[in-house]
């Protein structure tokens, strides 16, 4: 059993107990419940903003701890107040330290929009995730199949969330829908974990027109945001490259000036 399938079992043991504790009556009792969504893609395409997805992650499997002194109210505070376009908020607990309260903490920010980061394969989580404050959810291509897809996203659309349909090769575009925003293609391959961008723009022009593009996992420098962008991505998702320092806010500040400089030269 590789890493995913012991995260997806994992997965499934946590919602089974998670059903039985919180019925879907109490999540929609949640003060956030009713409130309206920020568009992420529309954020995403705001020139005003970076492009930046800026993630708020404690560990992975593949690095460990990533950082566990962090504060999840500091740091995404801070990451909204440099121009992020958008906050990814990871929520998996055993595999990755997140917890659904972080997202309610990040939430206090009122104008930017939420990804909930999370092994979602659950309608379930989907009244969770708009139950504690996200404004859009994340579908593995890999983890579902291209029905349970169309499923899972035209209910998230029905809830007022937005989707972003995660994939990492060629095949899994054809489990796209008209009911998906986002597409992010991952660099990191969720079985062994390596990471290469090239995956990205290998996919670029593979990716339907309608759909926001953003590249996810392993981007460390501008020179690759500059590439990424030349290749027609709209967006970005970047979390280690900030939290692995011991001030992800400083470290994402100087982070978006050197994007800056690097666009002023070019």
């Amino acid at each position: 059993m590789n890493i995913l399938d012991q995260i997806v079992a994992n997965k499934k043991q946590e919602l089974t107990e998670t059903k039985k504790r919180v019925p879907l009556r109490d999540l929609e009792k949640s003060q956030y419940f009713s409130r309206t969504e920020i568009s992420l893609s529309e954020n995403i395409l705001n020139p005003a903003k970076t492009g930046i997805i800026a993630e708020f992650k404690r560990k992975s499997p593949s690095a460990g701890i990533i950082n566990s002194e962090a504060g999840i109210e500091e740091v995404t505070n801070g990451y909204f107040n440099l121009g992020a376009s958008g906050l990814s908020v990871l929520t998996e607990k055993k595999f990755f330290g997140g917890d659904v309260n972080d997202l309610r903490i990040a939430r206090k920010l009122k104008s930017i929009p939420i990804l909930r980061k999370d092994f979602i394969i659950d309608e379930y989580q989907i009244i969770e995730s708009k139950a504690i404050g996200a404004d859009a959810i994340l579908l593995i291509a890999s983890l579902l199949t291209k029905s349970h897809i169309l499923t899972m996203a035209s209910f998230a659309r029905s809830a007022g969330l937005q989707v972003v349909l995660e994939v990492h090769n060629e095949d899994e575009l054809g489990k796209l829908n008209e009911f998906i925003d986002i597409v992010g293609v991952n660099n990191r391959n969720l079985k062994t974990f390596r990471v290469d961008t090239e995956l990205s723009l290998k996919l670029a022009g593979k990716i339907p027109a309608g759909f926001v593009k953003i590249s996810e996992s392993g981007i460390t420098s501008p020179d690759t945001i500059n590439i990424l962008k030349k290749a027609g991505y709209n967006g970005f998702l970047i979390g280690e490259r900030f939290m692995h320092t011991s001030d992800p806010v400083k470290s994402f500040a100087g982070f978006i000036k050197s994007i800056n400089i690097e666009y002023a030269e070019d």
